[in-house]
């Protein structure tokens, strides 16, 4: 059998059974009250409702809401063609099935504006996979190269050394206050009988310190 025949018979059993649900579900719509032209707009609502969950499912076979409305969908048809096979009275339809048919409009307008509206998930694209063999990697690192020595810090200038201090100069004496110092260091030794102390001689004489120290140096005074 070629493959136009099976198609041919594939097309036509979809649409053998596509007319007796759509005759189906006109009939349980009927039964539900709704007359003329609304019973037959049903069948086409289902329909069309199976169609764009199946559409989805093509593109997102992991989108739990197109798997949803595809159940409720199909849920939808199966009911009407079982319920019209004798298990339901026609003539006397429940006020449950009544509800059922009189919201499914609304229901179905919700799950058609969801399916077509919500973003679905766009694939990875795969990696190009090149007939080029793999270039193996090659290790360019040459071990006779010697590694580079860190940079030494550099020394700290040497400080020149410091000039030495001059010596202090012992101040000159002069030849008259040398001479009124004796006297009151003779005074005082024969006074006391004991050589006069070189502060004694720094108060009486009121000089500087490195006055008196000369003096008292020349005097010999302790």
């Amino acid at each position: 059998m070629s493959r136009s025949i099976r198609v041919d018979a594939v097309l036509v059993q979809a649409v053998i059974a596509g007319a007796l649900s759509f005759a189906h579900l006109h009939d349980l719509a009927e039964a539900a009250g709704q007359s003329g032209w609304k019973a037959w707009a049903y069948p086409v609502s289902v329909d069309l409702l199976l169609v764009a969950a199946w559409r989805r499912l093509r593109t997102a076979r992991r989108d739990r809401s197109a798997w949803t409305w595809f159940v409720i969908a199909l849920f939808a048809s199966l009911g009407a063609n079982i319920a019209t096979a004798g298990l339901l009275d026609l003539a006397h339809v429940p006020d449950w099935l009544r509800i059922l048919v009189a919201g499914w409009p609304a229901l179905a307008f919700l799950g058609g504006t969801l399916l077509v509206h919500t973003p679905a998930d766009k694939p990875t694209p795969a990696q190009p996979v090149s007939d080029e063999p793999a270039v193996p990697e090659v290790d360019v690192t040459r071990e006779d190269v010697p590694a580079p020595v860190p940079p030494t810090e550099p020394a700290a200038p040497e400080l020149a050394p410091a000039p030495p201090q001059p010596a202090p100069t012992t101040p000159a004496v002069p030849a008259a206050l040398l001479d009124h110092a004796r006297k009151l260091a003779d005074a005082h030794k024969a006074s006391t009988g004991a050589p006069m102390p070189a502060e004694t001689l720094s108060a009486r004489l009121g000089l500087p310190a490195p006055m008196t120290d000369a003096i008292a140096a020349q005097l010999q005074l302790t």
